[in-house]
């Protein structure tokens, strides 16, 4: 299994949702957070003040995923995640050696 970790904009959260949606991938957690990267943030002006803003806002989406699936979701995740511009976000893929339902006590895939 791997975990697949998707750092994008923010407006782009249904489009991803509703691509992995339709690869049949039914779980997720996204998490609101805020990052920089190459961009380094922007300056804004505020009632006549100028000031920087480093941390930009993003949403990070997690889903586990059986090893044949990986190639798909990322490809999916980067097309419906992908403006053209600067700060689109980053997709990473993560070994994931074990995962228990709580609920049934399930293990493994059976367990996502």
């Amino acid at each position: 299994m791997k975990k697949l970790e998707a750092i994008i904009k923010p407006f782009k959260l249904e489009e991803v949702k509703e691509a992995l949606a339709e690869l049949g991938i039914e779980g997720m957690t996204v998490t609101e957070v805020k990052g920089f990267g190459r961009q380094k943030g922007h300056t804004e002006i505020y009632r006549g003040s100028e000031y920087t803003v480093d941390f930009l806002p993003k949403v990070k989406v997690e889903v586990v995923i059986a090893d044949d699936m990986v190639e798909k979701a990322v490809s999916v995740v980067v097309a419906a995640a992908k403006t053209g511009k600067i700060g689109d976000g980053k997709v990473f893929v993560l070994p994931v050696e074990h995962a228990v339902r709580i609920r049934t006590e399930e293990i493994g895939e059976k367990a996502v």
